[in-house]
């Protein structure tokens, strides 16, 4: 399945009402960093970073990039933050299908693929499916046409009742993993459309607990696998999610391209024997 572009958005306008100020003391206080921590960090004064909050000064472009630098704000939210400010977005928002993102889509093909018989695929902000290889394919066997038109979306197809949920055997330890990610994303990006999806696949009915369904600490294993039956098996994998580091680019900065490890030797040796 090849890297397909999610029709990525028009770079962010500035919030009706809110200056600088006011959205840099929200970002501050979720963070839980002093206006004294901040500033240090940042070789300022506490005197000055509350003069910013306040509207009493207004921030330099740098200000507002080193003040977002350490606060973690999302690359999409710095854009915000400056428009705020009065300045022009700093970080382009680059569609994927366009020609300056030919070496990046190449190169997440080729990893995904090489990552085979194991399954890997590529999602953006809101867990938008846009490449996936042949061990995703694999694991989406018996999922209705309807799930699979595109866009498709990785949390629906897990969770919806009609997609993988039925043949996840752990399928409540799972889910709990997932939402929980889901809601750490949220906090971090403050996305409505991502709140939006939690807020969909979490009212999605959840079938009665099962032996597998059983805390962290009974599970053995060295992290929380997916377990999903496929053809008669169960097989059991670990989930790995990576990044990439420091993007200047809206859309790079929301890609993030997810691995299923076999959790044991059984599944590794059917993938392998399948894919031979």
């Amino acid at each position: 399945m090849s890297i397909v572009a999610s029709g990525a958005s028009a770079l962010p306008s500035a919030p009706d009402g809110r200056g600088v100020g006011p959205l840099l003391r929200g970002w501050r206080e979720q963070r839980r960093v002093s206006q004294l921590e901040l500033a240090l960090r940042a070789g300022s004064s506490a005197r000055h970073i509350s003069f910013i909050e306040t509207g009493r000064s207004r921030p330099s472009e740098e200000m507002v990039l080193r003040l977002a630098e350490h606060l973690e704000v999302p690359v999409r939210e710095r854009n915000a933050l400056l428009l705020a400010a009065g300045y022009a977005p700093h970080y382009p928002e680059t569609p994927l299908d366009d020609p300056a993102m030919d070496a990046l889509r190449e190169g997440m093909e080729r990893l995904i693929q090489g990552y085979e018989p194991y399954p890997a695929l590529v999602v953006d902000a809101t867990y938008n499916v846009l490449a996936a290889n042949r061990g995703i394919v694999m694991l989406l066997d018996g999922v209705p046409e309807a799930l699979l038109a595109p866009p498709l979306n990785a949390m629906r197809l897990t969770l919806h009742p009609q997609g993988m949920a039925p043949r996840i055997r752990n399928h409540r330890a799972w889910r709990d993993h997932l939402l929980a990610q889901m809601d750490r994303q949220i906090a971090l990006r403050r996305s409505e459309p991502l709140r939006a999806l939690y807020e969909e696949v979490a009212a999605y009915p959840v079938p009665d607990p099962t032996p597998e369904d059983q805390p962290l600490d009974a599970v053995p294993y060295f992290a929380l696998p997916m377990r999903i039956e496929h053809d008669g098996r169960i097989l059991s994998f670990i989930s790995s999610i990576s990044t990439f580091n420091t993007p200047m680019d809206v859309t790079v900065s929301e890609l993030a391209i997810e691995t299923f490890l076999p959790a044991d030797p059984a599944t590794a040796k059917y993938l392998q024997n399948l894919h031979s």
